[in-house]
């Protein structure tokens, strides 16, 4: 619920109600709404867009079919999403683009982020800066894009889920199911080696001709 609630959607209630009555109208708004959130989400585990688009496709499949399951202990927007995300995992794994689950869950973890390796510094901020001018915004915004596809694929998600699509870290967790410690610890690599990334592209930019 809260910031994870899709702008402009019915309560939780009203949504289930419809999916369960087989409307379709209201189907097609959560897909509106949701879609490409799931395909950012989905693309962090499997190796290609149409991996991910299987996979936001499959999610909904499930959802159709266990909706009259639905026990409301979540909002629904964090039931589908975790849907996803278990779907999403089992693609990357057959696809053996990702590590398994549990190597991750230590603290220290396998990866030494880029931005850190800089000096990068995590402090809580918005993680990506606001630049000024059309254009360069659009080519940040690519950048940002490429850099989310360099990160290990837990971090990306993390960030994704966080940055991206405005989860807080409590959704996070239950989306992902791991401890608040593991993803406040995920976040801040990711963030730091965006942000590093972020910095080089910033001082190139800043070179005189």
């Amino acid at each position: 619920m809260g910031s994870f609630e899709g702008s402009g959607l019915p309560p939780d209630d009203v949504v289930v109600g419809a999916l369960r009555a087989g409307d379709e109208a209201m189907f097609a708004v959560l897909l509106d709404t949701w879609s490409r959130g799931m395909l950012r989400v989905a693309r962090s585990y499997v190796s290609t867009d149409h991996s991910a688009e299987e996979v936001v496709q499959d999610t909904w499949l499930a959802v159709i079919d266990g909706i009259d399951a639905f026990e409301s202990r979540s909002s629904v927007k964090t039931w589908v999403f975790r849907i996803l995300v278990n779907t999403a995992k089992k693609r990357g794994v057959r696809e053996s683009r990702t590590l398994p689950w549990s190597t991750f869950e230590r603290d220290g973890g396998p990866f030494v982020e880029f931005g850190a390796a800089r000096g990068g510094r995590f402090d809580g901020a918005a993680a990506w800066p606001t630049p000024e001018g059309e254009a360069l915004a659009a080519e940040v915004r690519v950048l940002i894009a490429e850099a989310l596809g360099r990160l290990p694929p837990r971090q990306r998600v993390v960030i994704t889920l966080r940055d991206v699509e405005g989860c807080t870290s409590d959704e996070v967790c239950e989306i992902l199911e791991i401890s608040a410690a593991n993803q406040r610890v995920l976040l801040h690599r990711a963030r730091t080696a965006v942000r590093g990334w972020l910095a080089d592209y910033y001082e190139a930019v800043k070179q005189p001709e």
